[in-house]
């Protein structure tokens, strides 16, 4: 992938390694994170030999307060948990190397005397470093301690199903009551645990931690500035990507050095960090899950549904889900109700969280995102924002009519009721992106309703449709005004729920005539040039039996070669075909012919496909087929990546 196509521009300023315990594999806690002595030293040796240079804490606060610059291939080492290894096996080298590091420290577990409850297991208290140790290594000048919370390298309870998630980040379930615990009570509890362990590592070690590093590298926007309220203005996550210079100090991200890293493994993320990719540059591999299949009012039923989805999506082979979050029960293309809690929509079932975050902890997906409606919003009658809706001027019928009934977007109590809606999902959920429905359009008939005359007076334009389109360039000027307000309005939900969920990315359902015809702007008020700039992913619906195309290769083909001149379109773009031909009574669509078109996009060099809909019950499509066809793609990409790295290397 060029490095040009990274949404961030900027260069990689340093990296951050995350290790957790250093020991042998039979005197580890949990082996998947730790790493031998020998490796550890390796590891540094070569860090050292090619270039990298350690720095500490007040080099990168001096560098962000006062541009005092850093180091070419700057490097952090940080321990998470603070386990006795460090001391034993860690220490030495660190002092032999003269490399400053950090140590997060968990204050119960030091506090403990005799056992501590890790993860639910009871082990010994000397598993952790002892205070003198701790002291020890204060006074060498190199190591610097940090809060890993004080009670909060937990889980707690997060939905009525009993899931077990993140303390630091969960709006906890109360069984007793029934009910979420309150905004309020949850930012007092985060408040109280993150100062009790400041005071206490304060008193234990002689010195204040002004570094979190966030336990499972969870964190949102309310608690970083709570810990920069306390003093710690840096945070230390587990994010994916670089370190720039527009990277938030409070969302410092970390390179997870595991068990099996390898020499190889190591010099590949420390490439991929300085190039500045993310986990995002891989090729998407996605399937377009309908929840609407996994409900039952009956639990236990439900839970079978689940079962078979997690078993299903392991068999796919997919490593992104398009995951419905709302449902439209009347069918009339505007969501009437919800599958998490929320302030405005009826709950179906308080579900969503717990599918994504059994398909999250228990497959091989990496990112799951929620697909929600923009405008397409059915309220109760009793909503203040109910009638304020999009108003589509008597036409033709055979001319284009969106069919969705919508919100408008210029009414600014529509407005606040959808951006409470994606509030609501962002806290009570762990999602990695949000997938704007392909409801995000004004046809060239829309909007005529009072608010939006309202906007249009505020552009400059005539009040009604009516007038507009009767003036060829205030009608120009008004698609592209009308496209850039609705994607203005994606972004500012995107920020809504990125407050809680920081890495949170962007993708957009597109309809197919918009790659293919030039007047579709003014259709659908979407751009595909706009579109590829504005969400991090463009899923256009490629689907021809939908578009009723005669020749299904050429459809193909023709967007894909519309998507190639765009710039880092093929990156960003995503081809979304269907399974399913809705004009014949949902017949699914071969596995033979959707493989074929799979592999042909493949060939077109086409980087990432997604499906719509999977049907678990009917196996549309073949679980087997699926897997081997995307396996294909991933083995290419593989090998372009190593290509890439050896290429990089010779410069």
């Amino acid at each position: 992938m060029p490095h040009s196509c990274s949404r961030d521009q900027n260069v990689n300023e340093f990296t951050i390694l995350s290790y957790h315990e250093i020991a042998d594999e039979s005197q580890t806690l949990d082996s998947t994170y730790a790493v031998t002595p020998s490796h550890f030293k390796e590891q540094i040796e070569w860090l050292r030999d090619n270039g990298y240079h350690f720095i500490d804490i007040d080099d990168i606060l001096a560098y962000r307060k006062t541009s005092k610059p850093l180091p070419k291939k700057a490097v952090l080492i940080s321990f998470d948990d603070g386990y006795q290894s460090i001391y034993k096996n860690a220490f030495p080298i660190i002092k032999e190397y003269k490399i400053p590091v950090v140590i997060a420290l968990v204050g119960k577990w030091l506090e403990s005397k005799d056992k501590v409850d890790f993860s639910g297991h009871i082990i010994t208290r000397n598993k952790f470093l002892a205070q003198k140790e701790i002291k020890e290594m204060l006074s060498s000048g190199l190591v610097e301690i940090a809060s890993h919370s004080y009670l909060s390298h937990e889980g707690i309870q997060g939905n009525p199903q009993g899931n077990m998630q993140p303390a630091i980040t969960t709006r906890q379930w109360l069984s007793d009551k029934q009910a979420y615990e309150d905004e309020k009570s949850y930012q007092q509890r985060v408040h109280n645990d993150l100062l009790q362990n400041n005071v206490f590592l304060e008193k234990y070690t002689g010195q204040k931690p002004r570094v979190i590093v966030w336990p499972y590298g969870r964190y949102n926007s309310k608690v970083s500035k709570i810990a920069e309220q306390l003093g710690m203005p840096m945070g230390l996550t587990l994010d994916d990507g670089s370190n720039t210079r527009i990277t938030p100090l409070s969302g410092l991200r970390r390179i997870l050095v595991e068990q099996k890293m390898t020499l190889k493994d190591l010099e590949l993320e420390m490439w991929v960090r300085n190039a500045n990719f993310t986990d995002d540059d891989r090729v998407t591999k996605a399937a377009h899950i309908d929840l609407d299949y996994i409900y039952d009012s009956n639990a236990e039923q439900l839970e079978r549904n689940l079962s078979a989805l997690l078993e299903r999506i392991e068999k796919l082979g997919v490593n992104t889900v398009y995951l419905q979050a709302f449902a439209d029960q009347d069918a009339n293309g505007a969501a009437d109700s919800v599958y998490f809690p929320n302030r405005h929509l009826p709950m179906t079932s308080d579900l969503f969280n717990r599918v994504a975050w059994q398909i999250a902890t228990r497959t091989q997906v990496k990112r799951i995102y929620a697909w929600m409606p923009m405008l397409a919003w059915q309220l109760p009658k009793n909503n203040a924002a109910a009638k304020d809706t999009v108003v589509t001027l008597q036409v033709d019928p055979t001319h284009l009519n969106m069919g969705y009934p919508r919100l408008s977007p210029f009414s600014d109590k529509a407005q606040k009721v959808i951006k409470e809606i994606y509030e609501d999902l962002a806290k009570s959920t762990y999602i990695d992106g949000i997938i704007f429905h392909d409801d995000v359009t004004l046809s060239d008939f829309e909007d005529d309703s009072t608010f939006a005359h309202e906007q249009y007076k505020k552009w400059g334009l005539s009040e009604s449709v009516t007038q507009i389109r009767k003036n060829s360039k205030e009608f120009q000027k008004w698609t592209q005004l009308k496209t850039n307000y609705l994607d203005s309005f994606a972004m500012q939900l995107a920020q809504i729920a990125r407050n809680e969920q920081p890495g949170l990315k962007t993708a957009r359902n597109l309809y197919a005539q918009v790659a293919l015809n030039n007047n579709a702007q003014e259709w659908y008020a979407q751009s595909l040039a706009e579109s590829i700039k504005n969400y991090d992913y463009t899923a256009i619906m490629a689907m021809p039996y939908m578009e009723q195309a005669t020749n299904h290769t050429e459809f193909y083909d023709a967007i894909v070669k519309r998507v190639k001149e765009e710039e880092c379109g093929v990156e960003r773009t995503v081809i979304e075909l269907q399974t399913v031909n809705w004009r014949k009574d949902n017949e699914a669509i071969s596995s033979k012919e959707l493989s074929d078109t799979i592999n042909h996009l493949y060939d077109l060099g086409v980087h990432h496909i997604a499906y719509y809909p999977d049907n678990l019950f009917t196996n549309n499509p073949d679980a087997n087929k699926i897997k081997e066809d995307f396996i294909k793609k991933s083995l290419r990409m593989h090998t372009l990546r190593q290509s890439d790295s050896i290429t990089n290397k010779e410069k």
